[in-house]
């Protein structure tokens, strides 16, 4: 019986049956279209948006493209978002044509996931939709007339309306990341704080912050050139039925090539993509008393 039954997958193929599939192991979804939009900036977009592909790409939940614009205008600049599941920010530059920017609107307003990445904050200044769907910018002429300063403190979020500028940062140096909401999707598993490698620490970022949560924050050392308040560093706002995953970590490929940046880029363009979040936290994630970089 046992030779027959060893027998039997070959005997089922010259017979024209198909084998049976293994009803434990279903086939994988296919990966979700995701677009990165980059081509101006004033930071390396050229060096950093390989890493965000690669980071998004290893979790095999997402095929990326790129769209690059044009060095100094954008006025050919059109992608076509409506194909893509997520869409990330690696822009900060001249302003889209108006038809690219109420694409953009409409996409998100309808259900598109979108990730901002670092000085994509910076970007539109005076733009509303753009200020509303990303909460909080900085730099660009943003002062208390586009929203107030967001901050942390006594385990409440804070708005701030006194005057002045937004945005500004101290010295590049590593800095401890504090959970603020360990119940969200993006948060569960991770450690209640943990440290990132040298970035800028933005501080200052105001902005109209509707269908705010702040997911995580850090103290902007005065000791560093910062405002010596807890600033918010991760956090997602609801955009119509959109979602946007929102990161002011990953100022250049030292800052971006860290597992925390890493992780929390995966796992918030999950949840802005689809709403939740299958990945695990990595073994290897940092704790507080030491970075760790990715291999």
């Amino acid at each position: 019986m046992s030779r027959f039954l060893a027998c039997l997958p070959a005997l089922t193929l010259c017979l024209g049956i198909p084998p049976i599939a293994n009803a434990t192991e279903p086939p994988l979804p296919p990966p979700l279209k995701a677009l990165i939009l980059d081509g101006q900036n004033n930071h390396d977009w050229k060096g950093t948006t390989p890493i965000l592909k690669k980071s998004l790409e290893k979790t095999s939940l997402f095929k990326v493209d790129v769209a690059t614009s044009g060095p100094k205008n954008t006025k050919d600049f059109r992608p076509k978002f409506s194909d893509y599941a997520l869409v990330v920010s690696n822009y900060n530059g001249a302003p889209w044509p108006m038809e690219t920017q109420q694409d953009f609107v409409n996409y998100v307003k309808n259900g598109g996931g979108l990730v901002i990445v670092h000085a994509a904050n910076n970007s539109f200044p005076q733009w509303p939709e753009y200020n509303e769907m990303i909460g909080l910018g900085g730099w660009g002429g943003r002062t208390e007339k586009d929203g107030p300063y967001i901050r942390f403190n006594e385990g409440k979020v804070v708005r701030d309306t006194s005057k002045g500028n937004g945005g500004s940062h101290g010295a590049q140096h590593e800095f401890v990341l504090q959970s603020a909401d360990s119940d969200h999707p993006i948060m569960q598993g991770l450690p209640k704080a943990w440290r990132h490698t040298s970035d800028e620490l933005y501080d200052r970022l105001r902005g109209p912050a509707k269908g705010f949560t702040l997911l995580a924050y850090a103290n902007s050392a005065k000791s560093t050139g910062g405002t010596g308040l807890n600033e918010p560093i991760l956090f997602t706002i609801d955009y119509g039925k959109g979602r946007v995953f929102h990161t002011t970590m990953g100022h250049s490929t030292v800052s971006m090539n860290c597992v925390g940046f890493q992780t929390t880029l995966n796992r918030g363009a999950e949840w802005a993509a689809t709403g939740k979040v299958t990945q695990t936290v990595p073994a290897e994630f940092p704790g507080a008393d030491k970075v760790l970089p990715t291999k």
